[in-house]
């Protein structure tokens, strides 16, 4: 049953996740902000809050939740949803969450080892310093391979289940894709060489967020399946993501490792869906207590590195 604290926990998970996990789009989105005329910015940081947080992390999830749940109309999960009982919401999709938490299991999990295996990183974790010196990228695929042989055996009882882990797979290499292309149009946008206008760099900047958010999208069911909950700790840490972006991005971009514990607790949150989808029980604490154990540990750490090297933090 939810109580205050439960509800209190849950939402500083998601305020924290949806902070450390967005910093990277926060310094993308600041740098090409620069290169921007002042009307624009004013637009992405203010006007753009309105696609940032109510479309894309309140009608985003929606959407997710309604689609993994073939036995509710859309007009019936919307009832439920939305009708302020929280615990109502919880039990109706409890019985199907299985195809969400599988599907969103793999595509997280995937996310953790894509970056641990192929992105430039200041390793931090005993894992990030076994990987990294060792140049094993090409492990990755073979990972992502053999982790969804082993979530398609457990699942073979339920070809629906199957069906979820594909398309958690499918949908992660899609997203992978259209970030690789939009990595190269950044470094252009970066380096002069595009002649893009305001307005197409705008689009651009609305289109890369919706593609980082769905990390946090799909990472915030980890903590809670109650949409309400979800809008109110994603978009909390949706709002401290713009200010950082305005104010004080570059002082955040200082800590070393922060990314480290941001990427390493997505990791354990996919783990963490996976188990659920398959009926393991997972206290409801206990993705808000790893995400803030393994992203205060980064923090900690960093902070250190910064007062010991003389860096200014203000």
């Amino acid at each position: 049953m939810f109580d205050i604290l439960s509800v209190f926990i849950v939402v500083v998970g998601l305020v924290v996740f949806e902070v450390v996990n967005s910093i990277d789009n926060a310094i993308v989105n600041a740098h090409i902000l620069k290169t921007m005329s002042q009307w624009a910015r004013r637009w992405f940081l203010i006007w753009g809050l309105i696609t940032a947080v109510f479309l894309i992390r309140g009608v985003l999830p929606f959407l997710i939740l309604w689609l993994t749940h073939p036995d509710v109309s859309f007009i019936q999960a919307w009832h439920i949803v939305f009708s302020g009982d929280i615990n109502l919401s919880k039990e109706h999709f409890e019985e199907t969450s299985f195809i969400l938490l599988l599907g969103g299991g793999m595509f997280l999990l995937l996310l953790y080892f894509h970056w641990l295996f192929l992105e430039k990183k200041n390793p931090f974790f005993p894992i990030d310093k076994l990987i990294e010196p060792r140049n094993y990228g090409v492990w990755f695929f073979a990972v992502a391979a053999l982790l969804l042989v082993l979530v398609l055996y457990f699942a073979r009882e339920n070809p629906i289940a199957m069906l979820s882990a594909a398309v958690g797979n499918a949908g992660f290499f899609i997203l992978y894709g259209f970030r690789e292309t939009a990595e190269k149009e950044e470094q252009k946008m970066l380096s002069g060489q595009s002649t893009k206008s305001d307005i197409s760099k705008l689009l651009f900047l609305e289109v890369l967020d919706a593609s980082f958010s769905i990390d946090s999208v799909v990472g915030a069911f980890a903590f809670t399946t109650s949409i309400p909950l979800i809008l109110l700790g994603n978009g909390i840490g949706a709002l401290v993501v713009r200010e950082l972006t305005i104010k004080s991005i570059d002082k955040v971009a200082k800590y070393r490792w922060l990314k480290n514990g941001a990427m390493t607790s997505i990791g354990f949150l996919g783990g963490f869906m996976i188990l659920e989808g398959f009926g393991v029980h997972i206290p409801e604490w206990l993705p808000t207590l790893t995400t803030i154990g393994l992203v205060g540990v980064a923090f900690y750490y960093s902070r250190k590195l910064i007062k010991k090297q003389g860096n200014h933090l203000v």
